[in-house]
């Protein structure tokens, strides 16, 4: 009775979930249309299942025998997450050519480790491996699941025919990157839950969703779980899933507030991500008090969801700048630099001297982009003397516009020291040289003493410029 209940909400909310995307913004509607084919006869499955010597879970075959089957997405999906969900019988082999492996047991699981998944691949991944055993091992590894739906690029959505997670469904990536598994014990509350979260916004965004990667349910629903578990995971499970919501209400911000305020270590910080998500200004104090704990994370924070308010973040960085030591927290502070609209090269300069070549790639880079780069000559000429072959690449680069005729000389050093390429140093030299109307070739036979500025010929649309 429960199913036939469930079958008919999933086809009510088919139509208020096409009512509520009429712009087609969800991730694959698009493509899907919110349509969904003829219902399959029985006897089709039992052709299915007899060639296949399968047995399709009960609430697929539900699916198919009362909602739908096929469509005009991708391979002829019906509606459904991301790209839909193929016809019965279609892309049986997308996984594997030898489609009998949909008969053995499915040894994947949910939360297996990363080094129970690397040895599973381990053979696969062997260059020498056969054209043969390649097959034999994809089919080992993904034995056992049915391929229900292209999600984009490499990565499909597959159902567990075998074993003991039979029914469940399974994100897959083609290129082997860990499988994970949809939180619903069956093909129709994952159905279900995909329609719910259409209809309440969730899913109505500009970006893909990866929609199924985490868990479901309300957020009231998702903060008792956390509150009501002792398992670590499943806490994090619950506030990332809560993150990936549209919007939050102010009982339900006021809740994730109080939690920030009690938790500690990475619950902390992933309530601290909420916050800033869905309140800024709330968060906004918490942050600033945080830079004591996580630099990164705050600019982090504030990068992917106030970039608008970056300004506010300039008297922090300065005073944490000497704290910043490692690449990818200098990177997320450049980035809410440039979001200032300002000059804050005399924030940056004294990385172009830092101990760490991904740091001074960065300082080059950002200088570059600067209106009044010019200001700095001297600063880039030590870029272009650098040990490191990408950082004279990236300066190269951040020195377009710059005719100055300083740089000549450093130029000719660096087609001299570069007879050939390397790390698109010359392919870069070149680029600048052409500003001069020189090439690597003449730079290294040119007497910069007496090269005049005024002999560089200027490009047709040039003269127009006052």
């Amino acid at each position: 009775m429960e199913k036939l209940n469930q079958i008919e909400r999933i086809k009510k909310k088919l139509i208020l979930a096409k009512e509520a995307d009429k712009d087609l913004k969800v991730f694959g509607a698009g493509s899907h249309n919110y349509i969904v084919g003829e219902i399959v006869n029985h006897d089709d499955i039992v052709k299915f299942e007899n060639d296949y010597a399968v047995s399709l879970p009960e609430s697929y075959k539900a699916f198919l025998l009362h909602i739908g089957n096929g469509g005009v997405s991708y391979g002829s999906s019906c509606a459904g997450p991301f790209y839909g969900i193929y016809p019965l019988g279609k892309n049986t082999n997308e996984l594997f050519d030898e489609t009998y492996y949909l008969k053995a047991n499915c040894i994947l699981y949910p939360k297996m480790s990363d080094e129970y998944w690397e040895s599973l691949i381990q053979a696969i991944d062997e260059e020498d491996i056969s054209d043969e055993d390649y097959e034999k091992e994809l089919g080992k590894i993904f034995s056992g699941i049915l391929p229900l739906g292209s999600q984009g690029c490499s990565y499909i959505h597959g159902l567990v025919l075998n074993g003991e997670y039979k029914g469940k469904v399974v994100n897959i990536d083609i290129d082997r990157q860990k499988p994970k598994f949809a939180f619903e014990a069956t093909f129709l509350d994952w159905y279900e839950r995909w329609l719910d979260e259409v209809i309440s916004g969730d899913l109505i965004i500009d970006t893909p969703s990866w929609f199924g990667y985490g868990m479901g349910g309300s957020s009231k629903d998702l903060l008792e779980t956390y509150s009501s578990t002792v398992e670590f995971e499943v806490k994090k499970d619950c506030l990332y899933a809560i993150l990936k919501k549209a919007d939050l209400d102010i009982e339900i911000l006021n809740l994730i507030e109080e939690q920030y305020q009690t938790s500690s270590g990475e619950l902390k910080e992933i309530f601290l991500q909420i916050l800033t998500k869905f309140d800024y200004d709330r968060a906004h104090n918490y942050l600033t008090e945080y830079t004591r704990e996580n630099l990164l994370a705050v600019f982090q924070f504030v990068f992917w969801y106030a970039k608008d308010k970056s300004a506010d973040w300039l008297e922090v960085i300065k005073k944490n700048i000497s704290r910043i030591d490692d690449d990818e927290t200098f990177s997320f502070c450049t980035y809410l630099l440039k979001e200032m609209d300002i000059d804050y090269s005399s924030v940056i300069i004294p990385f172009t001297s830092h101990e760490n070549e991904k740091i001074r790639i960065t300082t080059y880079y950002s200088l570059g982009l600067l209106k009044n780069k010019h200001d700095h000559l001297e600063v880039f000429i030590q870029g272009l003397n650098d040990n490191v072959n990408r950082v004279i690449h990236i300066t190269l680069q951040a020195l377009k516009g710059m005719k100055d005729k300083k740089l000549l000389i450093h130029y000719k050093n660096i087609a001299e020291r570069f007879p050939k390429e390397q790390d698109y140093i010359l392919v870069n030299l070149n680029h600048r040289l052409e500003e001069f109307g020189l090439s690597t070739a003449t730079i290294k036979n040119l007497n910069i003493d007496n090269f005049k500025m005024s002999n560089i010929k200027k490009k047709w649309y040039e003269f127009w410029k006052k």
